[in-house]
């Protein structure tokens, strides 16, 4: 992790109204909870549009379930018993934390098994990092789940998860696809855990939006997957449990992935494929991503398979940003026998019922929207003076600047009637004080990919000159002609070079 890249990050993410927090700030503010400035919100909800357009191309329908749900669903689920973490305290200042995360702090590339994680505290003589006392002699199991009560007396909790509220209308989904498997579903909104201490920004939050997806298949057609044929070409960066011990993940067509077994099946293997181009469309680079295979010891009991997409930070090196989980048959069974309601489907060529498999993709929001930042934030040197945030232009929270040279009269009043104008089909900025080269500056720290001036030549020639921001090449471009160019600089993503 870089310390320093990352308060440097932190601290321009705040001064160009990106992030701000821990929040609320005039009160000192409460770990794990973030406000998005407007060009932050701007950025994630590009990155939540790409996410719904993705699902929504491959055949995904958006639902909306409540955040708040009775204690017996998550009873059912097995978040009031198991959805917790492990915490040490520290014996002198009582300070708290996550013990496989103050481990990792240390020692970044060593995995301990849980039983062991006092032992191993014990061995490298670990000290309290708020004050350097030793800990307490025990492992606390701290629950995430955050309980509620509604009315007079009735429990429930704040939903840790969006997966689980998306599996309860199994029985609606089922008639609104006419009873017709596969089908998938989705869900964007918020999730809260109780962290023991969170960190990390907002890559660790106790309040969070989450994104994922639900395949709901017969199991015995796993390898009967039509889609698959469409990208059985396709590589991906696997890394196998086994490769994690000797080697680095390698690029891997998901038909080679069938024929070794490393993706036990093709509906699964279509399912990671979909997971890794959701995250191509946000704008991630590829050679930033990798998928890595849970160890067995790392595995949910329930799951037949899980795979991590990770991404390579500058800021906490490879983090976790989306798991890919065969959840086979768990979810719906257990609510099935604890609501006492059947959530079966039926082969109709057969009479056969079966109990639906999920394959689910789940990931959210916050840590695409934080990757992009760190990605591609790029101060350059302190001579230059300038910061420059390279995101792709479609990712940009705002597409254009209009600016006139100088704050002449006749100048202002056809910038101002050419950013209305642009303003009803993009996202536009609009800025007529300092000079030009600052408004340039301006412009690229907040990542706004082209910018229009307007000079005493537009006037009399009824054109304009368009400035890209990374490689700060100039082009004129007819002011009638405009709108189409820059729509397709964002349709096609063609270089800039490529303007005539």
């Amino acid at each position: 992790m870089e310390k320093d890249f990352l308060k440097e990050l932190a601290a321009f993410m705040q001064s160009r109204g990106f992030i701000w927090g821990p929040s609320p700030e005039i009160y000192g503010g409460l770990a794990g909870f973030y406000e998005y400035g407007p060009l932050g919100k701007l950025l994630k909800n590009k990155v939540e549009n790409r996410i719904r357009t993705a699902f929504q191309q491959n055949g995904f329908f958006e639902v909306e379930c409540p955040i708040i749900t009775p204690k017996v669903v998550w009873e059912a689920s097995g978040h009031v018993a198991g959805f917790k973490d492990p915490m040490v305290i520290c014996s002198k200042c009582k300070a708290s934390y996550r013990v496989d995360h103050l481990i990792q702090d240390k020692f970044p590339d060593v995995h301990v098994d849980k039983d062991d994680f006092l032992k191993f505290i014990a061995e490298k003589k670990m000290k309290c990092p708020s004050c350097g006392s030793d800990f307490e002699q025990r492992i606390l199991q701290h629950t995430l789940m955050i309980p509620v009560t509604m009315g007079l007396d009735t429990p429930a909790f704040v939903r840790g998860e969006t997966a689980t509220t998306t599996y309860l209308p199994f029985i609606r989904y089922y008639d609104f696809f006419r009873k017709k498997l596969p089908f998938g579903v989705f869900q964007i909104g918020k999730a809260f855990r109780n962290e023991i201490s969170p960190r990390q920004h907002v890559v660790r939050m106790r309040e969070f939006t989450q994104a994922e997806a639900q395949v709901f298949v017969d199991p015995e057609t796993k390898n009967e997957w039509e889609k698959f044929e469409e990208v059985k070409d396709q590589s991906l960066p696997l890394w196998t449990a086994e490769e994690q011990e000797k080697g680095k993940p390698k690029p891997t067509t998901l038909s080679d992935a069938i024929k070794t077994g490393t993706l036990k099946n093709k509906a699964y293997a279509w399912t990671v494929f979909m997971a890794y181009q959701v995250f191509r469309e946000i704008g991630i680079p590829e050679d930033k991503m990798r998928l890595r295979q849970h160890a067995p010891d790392e595995k949910a009991f329930y799951a037949d398979d899980a795979w991590d997409l990770e991404i390579d930070l500058r800021s906490f090196g490879w983090t976790e940003c989306c798991g890919i989980h065969d959840r086979t048959d768990y979810d719906l069974k257990q609510h099935a026998a604890a609501s006492k309601k059947t959530l079966e489907a039926l082969d109709e060529a057969s009479g056969r019922k079966f109990v639906p498999h999920i394959l689910e993709i789940a990931f959210g929001s916050d840590r695409p929207t934080f990757a992009l930042l760190d990605l591609f934030y790029n101060k350059k040197d302190k001579e230059e003076g300038k910061t420059v945030l390279k995101l792709p232009s479609a990712l940009a929270p705002i597409q254009a600047a209009v600016f006139p040279l100088l704050k002449k009269e006749e100048l202002t009043k056809m910038a101002k009637e050419l950013y209305q104008e642009l303003n009803k089909e993009f996202i536009c900025f609009y800025d007529e004080t300092a000079a030009i080269g600052k408004r340039y500056l301006r412009a690229a720290e907040m990542g706004i990919p082209y910018c229009i001036t307007i000079d005493f030549d537009s006037l009399n020639d009824q054109s304009v000159t368009i400035r890209d921001r990374d490689s700060e090449e100039q082009k004129r471009v007819k002011i009638s002609e405009l709108a189409q160019v820059v729509k397709q600089l964002f349709l096609d993503l063609s270089s800039f070079s490529g303007l005539k």
